[in-house]
Formats: C-alpha cells, sequence, structure tokens
C-alpha cells in the first residue's frame, strides 16, 4: 500500500534563505510557500488552543513565535500574521455559504491610466473592459453568489457586516490596509481570510490570482481542501526509484530493458503520473485513505507513455539534450533509442491492463490511454508535415497542433485517474475539455520560457512555435518571408522582433487566457473536491513568481484617495 499524503507529514523543513534586513523586501516564491507551509503547520500543532478570533496581540505574539522557531526575517512578521489569520479562519470560511460572502478588492488593481470605471459611494463601477483582473474576480464571485466591492473603507464594511447579510470576508489589498482593517473584523467576530497583494505602490499592483480563487472557491464539500500537493508529488516522486520499478515491473530484463527503466526513472516534472493521482484522491469518499497500487501502477503507465513520447519527439525533432543532458538517442543511438521508446509504450499498456483494477475498468484505462496515444501521434504528425515545408503559419494552426499533440497527454492522467475511482461520463467530458485548455497553456508556456533563454533550447527542431506564428499573422503578406528568414536563420533577431512587437506579451495573454479556460470548465463538475483539487493544480503547473511588495504608507493612502475622489468628480 502507499504512504497517504493528505496527513501533512512530519518532514525536515529546510531553513528560509537570509537576506539583508530591509524595510518591506518582496518575499521570493520559495520563501512564500516556505512561510505558508510552515505556518500551515503551526496552526496544525495548535488547532486547539488557537480559536478565531485572534486579538491583534494574540495573532503578534504568534506570528513572533514563528518567526523566532524557523529563524525567519522580522521583516516577514507581519505577512506570517497574515497567514495566521487566514490558517485559524479557513475551516470557518469553508462552512459559509457562497451568499453570505463579500469579495473586497482594491481599485488599485485597475489600469489607472486607462480604466474607463466611475466610482460612487460604493467604490469602482467596473465596466468590463477587460483591462485589469477586477473583471475576472467580479464575474466569477459574482456567478457563486459573492457580494463584491471594489473599495477600501472600513465604515462601508461594517455596515455591511451589521446588516446581517455578510458572515465572512476574503480581502485583497496591502499589509497597511490590513493591519487598519483588522480591528474591526476582529470586533465583528466573523471569518475573514486576506490576500496581500504582491507589487508596491498604490498604483497597477498585481495580486496572485491562483490564490484568490482558491480561496474565492473553498468550500467544507471539498474535501481536499488541505491536501498537500507538494507531499503528494513527493509521494510520486517515490514510485521511480530503481526499487519500486522493479516492485512493479519486475526484474530488469536485458539491456534494452535497463536503457529504458534508466530512462523512465530519469528527471522530469512528473506531472501527469502527479495529476492520475490527483484525480483518483479527489474522488475518494475519504481521501485520507492510502493510495492503492492499482492507482501506482497506472501512474506509472501514464508516465511510460510521456516518457517514450520524448524519446520519439527528440529523435524527429533533431533535439540532441533532455534534461541538461545528452538525449537518448545521443547517449545510444537512434536503433537504441527507438527500441526503448517502443518498449516503454508496451510497458504502458502492461502496467494498464494488469494493474488490478476490476476487468471492465481495465478495458477502459487501455481504451482512454489508446485514443490518447493516436491523437497525440496525429498532432505530432502535423507538426512533422510542417516542418518538412516550413513556411509562414497561422495561430489557430499552431495552437490546433498544440491542442492535439501537448493535451492528450494530461487527458489520459487525468482520465485513468477518475476512471480507477469510477467517475461517470460527465466527469470524464469536463476533464477533456478542461486538459484540452491547459496542455495549450502548458505549450504556449513553453514558447514564452524558450524565447527568454540565452541559446535555443530546440536548435534543431524548426518546429512551430506561437510567437512565430504571432510574428506571421501581424505581418504584411510581404513581410512573412522576413519573419520566417530571422526565424530559420538568425533566432537572436527573431527574438529582438518579438519583443519589439510586443507578441511575447500577446502570448502570455494566450496563455492567461487558456488557464482560465482551464478553470471555467469546472463548474460543471458535481464533485467540489475534484472541482477545487482542479483549481488548485493549474495554480501549481503555472507558479506565479511574486513581483513585489505592497508598502502602502499613510501618506500614500491619502494621495490615492484623493486621487479616487478626483476620478469620481
Amino acid at each position: 500500500m502507499i504512504v497517504s499524503t493528505l496527513k501533512k507529514p512530519l518532514r525536515v523543513v529546510p531553513t528560509m534563505p537570509q537576506r539583508p534586513p530591509q524595510a518591506n523586501i518582496p518575499p521570493t516564491l520559495a520563501e512564500r510557500e516556505f512561510l505558508r507551509d510552515l505556518v500551515s503547520r503551526h496552526v496544525d500543532a495548535r488547532r486547539t488552543t488557537l480559536v478565531p478570533p485572534l486579538v491583534l496581540d494574540e495573532l503578534r505574539i504568534e506570528a513572533d513565535a514563528v518567526v523566532a522557531q524557523a529563524g525567519v526575517d522580522p521583516v516577514y512578521r507581519d505577512y506570517v500574521g497574515v497567514l495566521l489569520n487566514n490558517e485559524v479562519w479557513q475551516e470557518h470560511l469553508a462552512t459559509v455559504p457562497f451568499d453570505r460572502r463579500l469579495l473586497l478588492l482594491p481599485k488599485c488593481l485597475r489600469v489607472e491610466d486607462k480604466c474607463p470605471a466611475p466610482f460612487d459611494e460604493f467604490g469602482l463601477l467596473c465596466k468590463q473592459c477587460g483591462l485589469c483582473t477586477i473583471q475576472d474576480l467580479q464575474e466569477e464571485a459574482e456567478r457563486l453568489g459573492y457580494a463584491v466591492l471594489v473599495a477600501e473603507g472600513s465604515a462601508l464594511v461594517m455596515a455591511l457586516i451589521q446588516s446581517g447579510k455578510i458572515d465572512a470576508i476574503v480581502g485583497v489589498s496591502c499589509l497597511s490596509v490590513l493591519e487598519r482593517a483588522f480591528p474591526y473584523m476582529e470586533a465583528a467576530a466573523i471569518p475573514g481570510v486576506a490576500i496581500p497583494l504582491l507589487q508596491d505602490d498604490c498604483k497597477d499592483t498585481a495580486v496572485d490570482i491562483d490564490w484568490v480563487w482558491n480561496v474565492v472557491h473553498l468550500t467544507s464539500d471539498d474535501r481536499t481542501r488541505r491536501l498537500d500537493l507538494d507531499a503528494l508529488r513527493s509521494e510520486v516522486e517515490t514510485w521511480f526509484t530503481a526499487d519500486a520499478l522493479e516492485s512493479l515491473l519486475g526484474p530488469v530484463d536485458g539491456d534494452a530493458d535497463r536503457v529504458a527503466r534508466g530512462w523512465l526513472a530519469a528527471d522530469g516534472k512528473r506531472w501527469r503520473p502527479f495529476l492520475t493521482a490527483c484525480a483518483f484522491k479527489a474522488l475518494q469518499d475519504d481521501p485520507s485513505q492510502p493510495l492503492p497500487e492499482s492507482l501506482c501502477r497506472a501512474a506509472v503507465a501514464v508516465e511510460c507513455f510521456h516518457k517514450a513520447s520524448l524519446v520519439h519527439d527528440d529523435i524527429e525533432d533533431a533535439d540532441a539534450e533532455r534534461y541538461g543532458r545528452d538525449a537518448l538517442h545521443v547517449e545510444h543511438g537512434v536503433p537504441v533509442a527507438l527500441n526503448a521508446g517502443d518498449l516503454l509504450v508496451g510497458e504502458g499498456y502492461r502496467l494498464l491492463a494488469g494493474c488490478g483494477a476490476p476487468p471492465e475498468v481495465c478495458a477502459q484505462l487501455v481504451q482512454i490511454a489508446a485514443a490518447g496515444h493516436r491523437e497525440l501521434c496525429l498532432g505530432q504528425g502535423q507538426e512533422l508535415a510542417w516542418m518538412r515545408h516550413p513556411g509562414a503559419v497561422k495561430s489557430d494552426a499552431v495552437i490546433d497542433i498544440f491542442r492535439r499533440k501537448t493535451s492528450p497527454a494530461f487527458e489520459v492522467a487525468l482520465r485513468v485517474g477518475a476512471a480507477l475511482a469510477g467517475a461517470n461520463e460527465e466527469t470524464h467530458r469536463v476533464l477533456r475539455e478542461y486538459s484540452d485548455a491547459l496542455g495549450i497553456a502548458y505549450q504556449i508556456r513553453d514558447d514564452v520560457e524558450d524565447l527568454a533563454t540565452d541559446h535555443d533550447q530546440h536548435a534543431g527542431a524548426q518546429a512551430p512555435s506561437l510567437l512565430l506564428a504571432l510574428a506571421c499573422d501581424k505581418a504584411a503578406t510581404a513581410g512573412r518571408d522576413r519573419v520566417m528568414t530571422m526565424w530559420r536563420d538568425d533566432r537572436d533577431e527573431f527574438r529582438a522582433h518579438v519583443r519589439a512587437e510586443a507578441l511575447d506579451d500577446r502570448a502570455r495573454a494566450l496563455l492567461e487566457a487558456y488557464k482560465e479556460q482551464a478553470i471555467r470548465t469546472l463548474p460543471a463538475l458535481h464533485s467540489a473536491s475534484l472541482k477545487g483539487l482542479l483549481r488548485r493544480v493549474v495554480g501549481k503547473i503555472f507558479r506565479v513568481e511574486i513581483k513585489g511588495w505592497c508598502s502602502e504608507f499613510e501618506t500614500r493612502d491619502a494621495a490615492g484617495r484623493q486621487a479616487g475622489a478626483n476620478a469620481a468628480g
């Protein structure tokens, strides 16, 4: 049996990297996740004594204790205090119906110089122009039943609380505003969860959208909301050690098996087997139960298919490196690599057919994998056909290639886990749509990241990218030949052209749009646990780096309020 990861395991937590003391320094992504994990463990250990509402002095004492115990720079005390308050209220917030919650957003999330929205006594009246994140957050929250305000002002919030119509608040703001609002929240004794802004100043700020979405959708029906996804990923990693693979696949049988097994155990993000485990766990009546061996076998099969596709892709695209080392065909030669890839495909089907599930479920797993395998090959065929005769390409054609060659791997991973858990056809339909958007977003992210590298990671590939397609879309007919020449002969010049035309910004906008599309498929799911977990998976795969820190001081507050009054007038 596989050890359960629902309850957070006791493990040694690395010391948070120390930096020179400085007020309002931004936490890096690693530091932020370290702090959230630290606070979660602290509250878990003191769940019976940390009873909300915590008064401000109590919160400061607890924050000081966390900071001192972990050796964290004291500059993070206020941030830790916010996380502590969130953690003690989280379970309470989950029980409050959506239509009894208030989402409070700051007006500084808007693009101030372009925002057409006026103000009234209740705050910003969003015009749905799509220039900032306010529209998406407001639309989704109101769809769920929230009351939404884009405003600052404790008097207005207190009036809503005293009206008896609001039983919980989700607030987005900078630390200084959160600190001033805390006494009112404490006095009302209602659940309040706060998401600090990520960017300095009071203008054109930013917030971790995934964090906001997770909190906005928090519900007690989601039995996986406290699932430690990092611990689950760590558990999945243990399935690919040499000993674990021998236990699942049997002893190594000759040189071909040794090469294939070594490639299967090689580096990789393991997103696909992780997704298989996520889908299965979310559909369990009790997610705290250990994962069965049938799930482990199926998840390893999913990784077999993925690793086989990488072997074949590297040969077809003439890529010499993978995972920062020689690709398999470079290390062992093309014939050996092809054979190893084929062997992994066979191992994948062998694992699915013999995973130990009922015969009808095993047949369904094989059918899901075969359909995905076929679609992936057809998508790769489209790409190879273009590579034989490269020319100006449209963005919708590239998106279609992504849909066919990248999305199927995510679909197979999720649907295999769901099928093992007994999911119905409607769930499989939603997983297909979710995977479609997730795969496209994932491939766009790779294209954008490749642009940022100092060298072309796929110099031999010459495969069509979204950035090439966007450049062709924007160029006049006569200019497309020049675009293709730059792309083929001088990648540095092509990168400069992409940046000069802001095509990388366009690609990032499409990335966000497809991430959003993936999330918007989820309301059709009847399982709150699967819905909540898949929403968190998007945030896990597409990590957001913090850009800055909100250092809104009283003098800036006054200036901001005056600017708002002028805009309203």
